[in-house]
């Protein structure tokens, strides 16, 4: 199926801002070209028994995530979703039915409730598996749930994502992480610790390439980087920055919460002021010589010695080229650069 198509077409026919609609024509023709570029080891694309949208805010409706769902599990389905904020905590949460071949649009501003505007975090959805009885009237009842659906032929869930800004007529590529989900526990009331893999993601311990392109001067090119993990990544890690001309400097960048962060490689200190076109190699493995020093480290929950997943992205913005571009973060096993 393609990237896009479907989620985008249907998000915006959905709409009856004609400017919206323009928009949706920008977000199909942005999914389509990164979904061809994106044949790295992430898994992208796929259906699966859940996913997780790793970057999810809105300031009202005329600039949130959007996520559209295709379920193709060939029965009625609950779907439950659980947004967490960036340190992983539960926020809030609810369910859905879908039937065999169903797509169905989740609009954040929509769907967050009250007093969440500004608010950043992470979507988890995942396919439940309901009794051969369920209906769409009673899917999502206690009555009708059986558990999380199994990785298999039958966990079906597919989505794509986009951050749909109205008024600066932008529309961004969230990257959505697929392959099936490794969750502990109830999907009603998922916590901290209920999301312990998503094949989709690299796995920690790999080395993150993460690109930046910047000018350095205020409202000009920027780059802010997203970097989603299931365990505690939080601290003072020491990277190796290169620019365009393979110059390298080794620089510290902090992440500053647990699972979610979403910073700006202008602000690192000690960046020399020539480099504005590269990338940062992050060696996931290390933890930070601070991190025992952290409020509420606990040393079991550090994102290297806990493993599981990590994953990262770019979103550059150019206002010279008058777009936004999405860049996934490359990863391999290693090593990184001396």
């Amino acid at each position: 199926m393609g990237c896009g198509t479907h989620a985008v077409g249907r998000f915006f026919k959905c709409s009856e801002d004609l400017e919206m609609k323009k928009l949706a024509m920008t977000a199909i023709a942005a999914a389509t070209v990164l979904c061809a570029g994106a044949a790295q080891a992430y898994q992208v694309g796929t259906f699966s028994n859940g996913v997780v949208v790793p970057n999810v805010i809105h300031n009202g409706p005329t600039d949130t995530t959007a996520v559209g769902l295709i379920n193709r599990s060939g029965a009625v389905s609950a779907v439950y979703w659980t947004f967490f904020d960036q340190d992983s905590n539960h926020v809030t949460d609810g369910c859905f039915p879908m039937t065999d071949s169903d797509y169905q649009p989740f609009v954040w501003s929509s769907e967050s409730g009250t007093g969440l505007a500004g608010q950043r975090g992470y979507l988890v959805f995942a396919l439940g598996t309901t009794a051969a009885t369920a209906t769409v009237a009673t899917a999502c009842s206690a009555a009708s749930a059986v558990g999380i659906a199994a990785p298999g032929a039958g966990a079906r869930l597919a989505a794509n994502a986009f951050q749909v800004d109205a008024t600066n007529k932008d529309v961004a590529y969230i990257p959505v992480i697929d392959g099936d989900l490794t969750l502990n526990g109830s999907l009603t009331t998922l916590g901290p610790d209920s999301l312990v893999a998503a094949t989709g993601a690299a796995t920690v311990g790999d080395v993150m390439n993460m690109r930046y392109f910047i000018d350095g001067a205020p409202g000009g090119t920027d780059t802010l980087i997203a970097v989603w993990s299931t365990g505690d990544q939080r601290g003072t890690h020491t990277v190796n920055m290169f620019d365009d001309k393979q110059a390298r400097k080794s620089v510290n960048f902090k992440l500053d919460h647990q699972e979610l962060d979403w910073f700006n490689p202008e602000t690192i200190t000690g960046r020399p002021a020539g480099f504005v076109d590269g990338f940062i190699e992050w060696k996931t493995g290390v933890v930070p010589g601070d991190y025992s020093t952290l409020p509420g480290a606990v040393a079991a929950n550090a994102l290297a010695t806990a493993g599981g997943s990590v994953f990262t992205f770019s979103v550059i913005n150019s206002p010279a080229f008058g777009a936004v571009q999405t860049v996934l973060g490359a990863h391999h096993a290693g090593p990184a650069a001396p």
